[in-house]
């Protein structure tokens, strides 16, 4: 199925894992009556030209190249095989589209005869049953009660993993699991009864000892630590706070990824977390929050090979979609981050639109998407798909600037955060607690400055002439967790852990009684928007990873662990 708006890398990165499968039919969709105004007949002649060029360029075969094409709008249910944006009313229905489904997909072949075969493709867990393997059966019959084993390929061959066998086999019927007592070839099936076998392995009856050819996986390209919060504030939000606690969640992670590695560590109670982009590591921090885990994590490493000598790193490939006056920006930014331009122009059926293909490390597009996303008020389209290792392509230009590093542990006032305005921009307002070592802002300069956010000012019994000065203080800069996995340092460390309902109420109350005492009858939208970040169930905290500020200066010029 492709897209009217035109395929794009993410295509590109279904083509490649479905041509190989026979795939032939394409179908451009939204041809309904909303797209009127844009969609021609010229618009997919362009569109099933790009789509030709994409299965050239991933290898197609002749018949594959010779393509049915459907016009199909899903919105309103049928499918045409011409060009139409308002079919016949006795002909809006799918009926084209499951004919040349048909007619184009060949049959499946399953031979009950031979012995029971079962690719895993899904795996989880149940605290009754065990781990329970899910896949289609690819040959053969398999009962409740059934001698099976798992094996798996290896460098040296067939390695056979556990021998067990078939304690419970369930089926989907609608949303809901069913117990059946046999299945067939071409049945998806889950069975409980095998401990060790995982993602990719293969179950079979006992007297077959070949396993079935698995699918290859982008391998990973970045690694963070995560480990235990030793923060003055640690304990104060989370739940789960032990090394043990933590090591069990991410083991139990993955065993049911198969695209994360969990890793012991370089210090104790720490693990070395490996997947194939911050996002998916940052969506595993998240849930970690959500689950009541208060950690500390690092920034991420993109994960290096050596071959003949010679430093390797991943390489993705980057396709962005954006307005004509935001191309100036993408190509700057890419480019200081070692990208490198591979085409570019319009984009088919659209006016002011450029899409541009480019190749950038996988180092050099930690953090981008925030900034892209900022930068492009949401108008932007930005997708990423690896690529190869490929030579290494050196250093990276300065991505960010200092940071503004607290020297003392206590409230922060208004007062100090008054003239620390002037030096940069601030993550913290008044009220939140700091400690020595807590990153409260960014510095105007490249270069890192120690403040104190919780300074107050001195009392005196001598009248000053005059009222005192109002504070106003400037928005603070509340990072989302996926923006400060993509702005800290490698001598930084991000605290994530999500704030109790008891610490919550505490806010309210505050709140409450300032609105009664008058002070707050009036509340202006910066401060109501101070007051629910702060109520917000999320703390995101950065700070330096040695918070005494000697050992900083004596850890600087030493690699960090």
């Amino acid at each position: 199925m492709s897209n009217l708006v035109c395929p794009c890398c993410l295509s590109s990165h279904h083509c490649f894992a479905f041509l190989p499968g026979g795939l032939r039919c394409t179908c451009p969709n939204h041809l309904d009556t909303s797209f009127s105004s844009s969609v021609s007949e010229e618009t997919c002649n362009e569109v099933e030209s790009l789509v030709f060029d994409l299965f050239a360029n991933l290898g197609a075969t002749e018949e594959q190249l010779d393509f049915p094409v459907l016009y199909a709008s899903a919105k309103e249910g049928w499918a045409s095989l011409t060009f139409t944006k308002s079919p016949p009313e006795n002909a809006k229905n799918m009926s084209s589209l499951l004919d040349s489904i048909v007619q184009h997909v060949p049959s499946p072949k399953a031979d009950l005869e031979a012995p029971f075969q079962m690719l895993v493709s899904m795996m989880e867990r149940d605290f009754y049953l065990g781990r329970i393997l899910t896949g289609r059966v690819r040959t053969g019959v398999v009962r409740v009660g059934d001698k099976v084993h798992g094996l798996r390929s290896t460098d040296d061959g067939v390695q056979k993993i556990e021998d067990g066998k078939v304690v419970k086999l369930m089926k989907k019927k609608g949303t809901s699991m069913v117990t059946v007592e046999a299945a067939g070839a071409g049945d998806i099936v889950s069975m409980a009864g095998l401990a060790a076998p995982a993602i990719g392995h293969t179950v079979a009856n006992s007297e077959v000892l070949t396993a079935l050819p698995t699918i290859e996986l982008d391998p990973p390209t970045i690694s963070m630590t995560f480990g235990v919060n030793d923060s003055p504030l640690a304990g104060r939000d989370g739940t789960h706070l032990t090394g043990a606690k933590i090591g069990n969640r991410l083991m139990a992670e993955a065993e049911t990824n198969l695209a994360i590695n969990v890793l012991p560590g370089p210090l104790s109670e720490s693990y070395e977390v490996q997947g194939r982009g911050e996002l998916q590591l940052g969506i595993l921090i998240e849930n970690m929050r959500r689950e009541g885990f208060e950690l500390s994590v690092s920034p991420p490493k993109v994960m290096y090979k050596t071959e003949r000598g010679e430093r390797l790193e991943p390489i993705e490939e980057v396709t962005v979609e954006v307005d004509e006056e935001h191309v100036g920006f993408v190509l700057e930014t890419l480019t200081h981050r070692k990208g490198e331009v591979v085409d570019m122009g319009p984009v088919p059926g659209t006016t002011g639109r450029t899409r541009i293909f480019m190749t950038c490390p996988s180092r050099g597009l930690v953090g981008v998407k925030g900034i892209f996303s900022s930068f492009t008020r949401g108008t932007g389209f930005m997708h990423r798909a690896f690529q190869a290792y490929a030579k290494y392509r050196g250093p990276l230009g300065s991505v960010r600037k200092g940071v503004l590093i607290s020297v003392g542990k206590g409230l922060i006032t208004s007062h100090a955060l008054m003239s620390l305005e002037a030096r940069g921009i601030l993550f913290v307002s008044p009220g939140m607690e700091a400690y020595e070592g807590m990153i409260v802002g960014e510095h105007s300069r490249d270069s890192d400055l120690e403040v104190n956010p919780v300074r107050t000012k001195e009392l005196t019994n001598i009248r000053a002439p005059g009222k005192d000065e109002n504070v106003r203080l400037s928005p603070p800069r509340l990072m989302t967790l996926e923006e400060a996995i993509g702005y800290v340092a490698a001598d930084e460390l991000i605290e994530a852990s999500i704030m109790q309902p008891d610490r919550i109420a505490m806010y309210l109350y505050q709140i409450m009684g300032m609105s009664m005492q008058g002070r707050i009858n009036r509340v202006s939208v910066l401060q109501l928007h101070v007051y629910i970040s702060q109520v917000t169930p999320k703390v995101v905290r950065l700070r330096k990873r040695y918070l005494d500020s000697t050992k900083r200066k004596m850890m600087k010029n030493k690699p960090m662990a």
